[in-house]
């Protein structure tokens, strides 16, 4: 098993404690937050607090496909990290990841940044309609992602628990987690739309922000409503059908 491991240049100096916690990761801490398919552990290190995140074990296919096709999940969270950085887009300090991969095969990798704490996320929008200045909140997340559709960037989890939102004075910063499925480049109209398709069931948050995109980028209100609205709807048809189908799939393993 061989280890290939990249640590960000303000972190070099931490490469023995990183080595630790990863070659111990199984050992040491607890799991923190709600993690379905991966692992999440805070760790204390000279002053700072890291979030390590462990990526499972792909399948047999990307495991091939992670070895010498494809960047790993973790190498993508790295880089696209360093990436918003470079284009002053909110998003938790990287701090390194590593890889074990065997001669054939891609296993674990693990990516590690500092832990950000938020006051919310945008999830709480969708649950808490009473929290203060719910409305001026999603506006300001409106305005966050126009501003990464014109940086060229597609963050295509662009889901309910995947942007930190922090209250600083009077104005709300914005901080996007999960980052291993991205996009850079030119986005028309209908992919910027389709962008929030993910982010909420209800019907009145899509109204306001609907409303402040079009302010923002100078489009028909009707337009950009009709789109999110129908793109919503499908996406949420699609997330349901999964979840029936994979119910069904359990039931006939059950009773097969």
């Amino acid at each position: 098993m061989s280890v290939n491991s990249v640590i960000h240049n303000k972190f070099k100096d931490l490469k023995g404690s990183l080595n630790h916690i990863i070659f111990n990761f199984d050992s040491l801490g607890e799991n923190f937050g709600n993690q379905d398919r991966n692992s999440l552990k805070l760790f204390e290190l000279e002053g700072k607090t890291l979030n390590v995140k462990s990526f499972r074990v792909p399948n047999i296919i990307n495991q091939i496909a992670y070895r010498f096709l494809r960047k790993s999940k973790a190498q993508r969270s790295f880089e696209y990290a360093k990436k918003l950085q470079s284009l002053d887009i909110g998003t938790p300090q990287p701090v390194a990841y590593y890889e074990f991969k065997t001669l054939l095969l891609f296993k674990k990798s693990y990516y590690i940044s500092e832990q950000l704490d938020c006051d919310i996320t945008y999830r709480e929008l969708t649950t808490d309609f009473d929290y203060p200045n719910h409305e001026g909140i999603l506006r300001a997340f409106t305005r966050f992602t126009y501003r990464l559709h014109e940086k060229q960037v597609n963050f295509l989890d662009h889901s309910p628990g995947n942007t930190l939102i922090k209250k600083v004075g009077e104005d709300y910063e914005f901080y996007l987690v999960d980052l291993n499925r991205m996009e850079f480049g030119e986005m028309n109209f209908e992919t910027r739309i389709k962008n929030f398709a993910r982010l909420t069931t209800h019907k009145s948050m899509v109204e306001v922000m609907s409303d402040e995109y079009a302010k923002m980028g100078g489009y028909d209100y009707d337009r950009v409503f009709n789109l999110m609205w129908s793109e919503t709807e499908a996406f949420q048809e699609r997330f349901y059908r999964k979840k029936r189908l994979k119910k069904k799939l359990r039931f006939w393993k059950t009773n097969k």
